[in-house]
């Protein structure tokens, strides 16, 4: 009776039939609105040069962007350009996604009227274009993500690389849902990069120079830091003195197709180097303004490790691929300095960006499109996992426990990837360590979790003893002037809080250093209308103290807890510190919002 072997090529349908349904059924993007849209936040500003050269002829004044924004609403506006001293607005990021956009973008074109919608590359037909587009470069992608690593590595081992990087990593998110990202794009580019690579080494032509050429300029020009590609067409190869020695003779010997290569990167980076002069008249811009890096020390711990954004928390199985990469000098010395010098260098700028989470990332996105030169030590690793003698208790035991965390790594990454959509567990950019493990695993939404994102304690015990009322206001009394007697809560006032009154006085509690057990501080809140941006919603603070100097400060934000109009009680505990304090007080600020909100019957307790 024949039997069914696992190969590579089925491994590479069943991968792409995941990053099929998970874009096309699961979450298809084309079909959300304002900064849920495939073309809103990030996407949106890299795309701006298509609509602006190409349908409203304005690529300096963006005059057009104010009725889009106000139509779609995708996301920061014109946070995606800057007005340059020249008075001209200069985009923000560079074209190289774009220029990969454009193919997308005419087809939409050319069909959005003929089916009855706008052509102002926004609507449906613009949406749809770029999603499909961005499908099939994925699906590209991973076809020569496979061809590559079967050059090294046997096919069982591909298949499972292929398995573990879809399934069990942050790639599925950039592939798939998101996938209009710079980073699945450039997954792709990196691919077909390494593949034109070892091609050109093997029969060295002028082809072979130019896609290497137009792929390293391409990747410049997408994302300025992907300049360091030119490692891999320069290194590879190359594991020793002799072989550098060597590929320095082979430079000289095919100077044309080496300078070939050259002249189209620069082709590439000259496009946008002309762009900057005829928006802002000077030949460089660094168009990121106050964004930028910093060298030393970078931001590893966070970029490995951090709630909010961590590589390795949110696809552990590439925790894999680093140990693997170690592997890799045994086990594949002639592509182990490249591939090591690469992801290191990787590694060291993304961290070093100063918005070292990336935005509303998954995990590490930035990390994604160097996932064609982790996966050699992926490789490396189950290579060696493979090649395991297992025929005693540890050994197999050791096995087992290998392939159980990976099982795991890959139901994890499934389920953070369900919660960042439709799940809604997930937070992005403001998760924390205390609540991604008060809600890990879980599928219910329980909006008392979310105090966590803002505070690190809760007090988790089944009951509280010795409790005590120190502090109570319903403001019915109240004389300062922020209060009103309009719709209040309870009673015949409320406390309000708008554009004009921005903050409440500090109400000073009684409680003294030295003294032990937790605080309680609630309040009854309504808002209207709710504020949608998190980092203006009001903030219920509790502080402590010692002369001007903050001894202890804890928060949570209001809306969070609310929806629409309700009026709700919300409450937060604190832990006393056992820091000398000598005040100790409890207020309330809108965070520069401009929206209303109401606040009564606040109450404070001690308990133990």
């Amino acid at each position: 009776m024949p039997t069914f072997k696992f190969t590579s090529i089925f491994a590479y349908w069943i991968c792409a039939a995941l990053i099929v349904a998970a874009s096309v059924i699961y979450y298809p993007k084309w079909k959300q609105a304002n900064t849920e849209a495939t073309i809103s936040w990030d996407v949106s500003g890299y795309y701006l040069y298509l609509p602006g050269a190409l349908i409203y002829k304005d690529l300096k004044q963006l005059t057009w962007w104010a009725p889009i924004d106000a139509k779609y609403h995708p996301g920061p506006g014109m946070g995606q350009a800057f007005q340059h001293p020249s008075g001209n607005w200069v985009m923000k990021y560079p074209m190289g996604q774009a220029l990969q956009f454009l193919p997308w973008f005419a087809t939409a074109h050319l069909l959005a009227e003929p089916l009855g919608y706008p052509a102002d590359g926004f609507s449906k037909p613009y949406q749809l274009a770029i999603s499909l587009g961005s499908l099939l470069v994925a699906l590209l992608g991973l076809w020569f993500f496979r061809k590559v690593l079967l050059v090294y590595f046997s096919d069982p081992v591909v298949a499972a690389v292929l398995i573990c990087v879809v399934f069990g990593s942050n790639y599925l998110e950039y592939a798939s849902i998101t996938g209009a990202m710079t980073h699945n794009w450039l997954f792709t580019l990196y691919s077909i990069l390494i593949y034109s690579t070892i091609q050109f080494y093997r029969r060295p032509g002028f082809g072979w120079a130019a896609l290497i050429g137009l792929l390293v300029g391409w990747a410049t020009i997408t994302r300025p830091t992907e300049i360091i590609s030119a490692i891999i067409p320069l290194f590879w190869g190359i594991n020793s003195w002799a072989g550098l020695k060597n590929r320095g003779a082979f430079f000289v010997n095919n100077l044309p197709k080496l300078s070939l290569a050259v002249l189209r990167a620069g082709a590439m980076i000259f496009l946008q180097v002309a762009y900057w002069k005829y928006a802002a008249s000077e030949w460089i811009v660094y168009s990121y303004q106050d964004q930028t890096f910093t060298w030393f020390p970078p931001h590893i711990e966070d970029v490995l490790w951090s709630a909010r954004a961590g590589w390795l928390v949110y696809s552990p199985m590439m925790l894999f691929a680093v140990i693997g990469i170690f592997m890799l000098r045994k086990r594949l010395p002639e592509v182990f300095p490249t591939v090591f010098l690469y992801c290191m260098i990787a590694l060291y700028i993304t961290a070093a960006w100063d918005i070292w989470w990336y935005g509303g990332s998954l995990g590490q996105r930035a990390m994604v499109q160097a996932y064609p030169l982790w996966a050699f030590g992926l490789g490396a690793f189950i290579q060696w996992a493979g090649n395991v003698k297992w025929n005693n208790v540890i050994s197999r035991a050791l096995r087992y426990g290998l392939i159980g965390m990976a099982v795991i790594c890959i139901y994890l990454n499934l389920w953070w990837s369900h919660q960042a959509h439709l799940g809604g567990l997930f937070v992005g950019e403001q998760m924390t360590r205390a609540y991604m493990v008060k809600v890990l695993g879980r599928f219910d939404v329980d909006r008392d979790r979310l105090k966590l994102l803002d505070t690190r304690e809760e007090f988790s015990g089944a009951d509280r003893n010795n409790v005590r009322e120190i502090f109570a206001q319903n403001f019915d009394l109240d004389t300062t002037g922020i209060t009103s007697a309009e719709s209040p809560i309870s009673g015949t006032k409320s406390m309000v809080l708008n554009k004009e009154k921005q903050a409440s006085p500090e109400f000073d509690l009684p409680v003294k250093s030295g003294e032990s057990g937790w605080v309680r501080a609630a309040c009854s809140f309504r808002c209207e209308p709710r504020e949608g941006e998190t980092w203006r919603m009001a903030q219920f603070v509790l502080r402590f103290r010692l002369g001007d100097k903050i001894v202890k400060d804890r928060m949570i934000r209001l809306q969070r807890h609310v929806d629409g109009s309700e009026t709700r009680i919300i409450f937060f505990d604190t832990r006393i510190p056992n820091q000398p304090f000598d005040r100790v007080s409890v207020l309330f600020w809108n965070a520069d919002s401009d929206k209303t909100l109401r606040i009564d019957d606040l109450r404070v307790e001690r308990f133990e």
